[in-house]
């Protein structure tokens, strides 16, 4: 059995897909086998997958007879097809340097508490990077839970599934609960990942994440729906006790001021929706808490800002 299962899950990304599969094919570390998934995609994909049929690294190939409806039951399917005792999902639109998948199994080989691996990655818009991941050790092994709270409650600091090696064992730990995500699916996946033991962070920039017109998250930031998930997220959080009270009303006010700054871009419909979200998380009534806290949060930000004027013309 091979030691590491990479799964390329793809959707309509035919452009990318040469130098996706290439990009995996040219890894420095050679004990892995390659499989292939295509959503029902409806450009030339797969006339570009049949390219690599007789490649003998490639052990299986499955196309999809109607489009699952998100990319986490893809993840799903994939995991259940591979026999590696590490899973490596190679999105589809990305690419990565050769020695990504060698600098993550060394974590692992010196780690047997290491349950998650990631390296850092560029952001790539046009070809051109337009934002860097960074961690300011070249390598750190961290407690999950401590991982957790610390970088998978505000926010997610794993950008990109490309970038991430896990064992396939703590797939079967993980509840279905991230499937049902359209966005934030993989945060709840390396959620549920992480409290299963140690999590190793590599420094180095390996992968590149291609940010571009069909992105998913892209779709859901631009109409607000990345609000509603990543409410569900924080509720999952606290209902898990994985943070305290306390962190969860300070990371909703976070958010809901996000949320604030950028409601002009989105529908009075959705506005309405997403406020309700904010204001009922977690069956709590919080809509004095985030109205009276963001009030003065602004109101501290606007005398800052006037502030610093002042200062810059003295």
């Amino acid at each position: 059995m091979p030691e590491v299962s990479v799964i390329i899950p793809n959707y309509n990304h035919a452009v990318y897909l040469t130098q996706r599969i290439d990009a995996v094919l040219a890894q420095s570390y050679r004990d892995f086998e390659v499989i292939i998934l295509d959503d029902c995609s409806t450009d030339h994909s797969r006339a570009i997958i049949e390219e690599y049929r007789e490649d003998v690294r490639v052990q299986a190939i499955i196309y999809n007879d109607a489009n699952s409806g998100g990319p986490f039951t893809q993840w799903k399917k994939g995991i259940e097809v591979a026999s590696g005792k590490y899973i490596w999902i190679a999105e589809s639109d990305d690419w990565c340097e050769p020695s990504l998948l060698a600098t993550l199994m060394a974590a692992f080989t010196n780690n047997k508490e290491c349950v998650m691996a990631y390296v850092q990655t560029h952001t790539v818009h046009n070809n051109d990077i337009i934002q860097t991941s960074v961690y300011p050790k070249l390598a750190d092994y961290m407690d999950g839970k401590e991982y957790i709270q610390k970088h998978l409650a505000a926010q997610c600091a794993i950008w990109n599934a490309s970038m991430l090696l896990f064992k396939k064992d703590c797939y079967y730990k993980v509840s279905e609960r991230f499937t049902k995500f359209k966005m934030c699916g993989d945060w709840q996946f390396y959620i549920e990942l992480a409290a299963q033991g140690q999590v190793f962070i590599s420094g180095k920039v390996l992968n590149y994440f291609r940010n571009h017109d069909k992105d998913v998250s892209g779709k859901m930031y631009r109409t607000g729906a990345n609000y509603i998930e990543e409410i569900d997220i924080l509720t999952g959080l606290i209902n898990a006790s994985l943070i305290t009270i306390e962190e969860f009303k300070k990371h909703i006010l976070t958010k809901y001021l996000f949320f604030l700054a950028a409601r002009n871009g989105f529908t009075s419909e959705m506005n309405n929706v997403i406020e309700r979200e904010f204001f009922n998380a977690n069956g709590l009534n919080l809509k004095g808490f985030l109205v009276n806290n963001s009030r003065r949060v602004l109101i501290k930000a606007r005398i800052k800002r006037r502030l610093n004027i002042l200062l810059d013309n003295y």
